[in-house]
């Protein structure tokens, strides 16, 4: 059976050949063939990117680190840990698009890294604090916020080549991390023990959990750009918005969340009275009756 090979020149010029098949090592490692040019734009290349995915380690980390806070009923530490790995979070595609070193690895690193970050997390940091009183019951809405998490994130990994670039479809689950991590914090920030508000707790977690895997659309600020000209008034309300999150973080952190979520549901309403289409994307492209987009 005949092998394809290809053809690169040695160190003294000539050229010889190399087998192409799965063993090869610079398929393996990701590396490019010597003289190969790199690619650049929106191509995801093999490899390992060393700064992109540092962000990632690093979000993933804080995640660990909620968890660690929260066994030693550390909850301040925890929820502050959990906004932390959504900053991260947030750097790392950034980063990796504009250094052009995107790659299926940091794809599936940061889905991972999410899960652990935006799922267990916050499930567990909830459970600890205040949802254990509840028996069975506790553990169940930590459990369905924690498949929820995992369904977002599969669902979103999925449709990613035919979703609306503008919206997510549910809630994404940095938001939803934040919406339980900012309720322990705004309560602990006031001295309330989560015993006390148990059933608050469980409406809460229950409600980000669900939300993750509605059809709800809720707009991604994707198509916002920073290097367009903005009004002074804007700015001056971006500095405005940093002065509270300032003076009272955990309050403004958590009454921004409260309101991205419940946006969502607000512009589903609103395309529903109005005959518009209110999913960003069909579950599945190939049944005709799953419109999505297609509305």
């Amino acid at each position: 059976m005949t092998r394809n090979v290809s053809r690169f020149p040695d160190n003294r010029g000539r050229a010889r050949s190399r087998p192409a098949h799965d063993d090869d090592p610079h398929l393996d490692l990701g590396l490019p063939d010597p003289g190969e040019d790199l690619p650049r734009g929106g191509r995801r290349r093999r490899g390992i990117f060393l700064l992109p995915n540092s962000f990632t380690a690093a979000a993933l980390f804080a995640g660990f680190y909620a968890v660690v806070m929260a066994m030693g009923h550390d909850f301040d530490h925890a929820a502050t840990a959990i906004f932390v790995a959504m900053l991260l979070d947030s750097l790392d595609g950034r980063v990796a698009r504009m250094t052009h070193t995107q790659s299926e690895f940091g794809a599936q690193f940061d889905s991972l890294a999410d899960m652990v970050s935006f799922g267990a997390a916050p499930a567990l940091v909830m459970y600890q604090w205040s949802l254990h009183g509840l028996g069975k019951l506790g553990w169940l809405a930590a459990f369905v916020y924690c498949a929820g998490a995992a369904l977002r994130l599969a669902r979103f990994n999925t449709n990613i080549g035919v979703v609306d670039k503008s919206y997510f479809q549910g809630l994404p689950s940095p938001a939803a991390a934040a919406l339980v991590a900012g309720f322990i914090w705004v309560l602990t920030d006031s001295q309330v023990r989560g015993a006390h508000v148990a059933w608050g707790a469980f409406a809460v977690t229950a409600f980000a959990g669900m939300s993750m895997v509605t059809n709800v659309p809720f707009y991604s600020f994707k198509a916002v750009s920073l290097r367009r000209s903005v009004p002074f008034i804007t700015l001056f309300l971006i500095v405005l918005l940093i002065g509270l999150i300032a003076y009272r973080p955990p309050l403004v952190l958590f009454g921004l969340f409260c309101a991205y979520a419940l946006s969502g549901y607000g512009l589903y309403l609103w395309r529903r009275m109005h005959g518009g289409a209110v999913s960003v994307i069909s579950t599945s492209t190939d049944e005709p009756d799953e419109r999505g987009l297609h509305g």
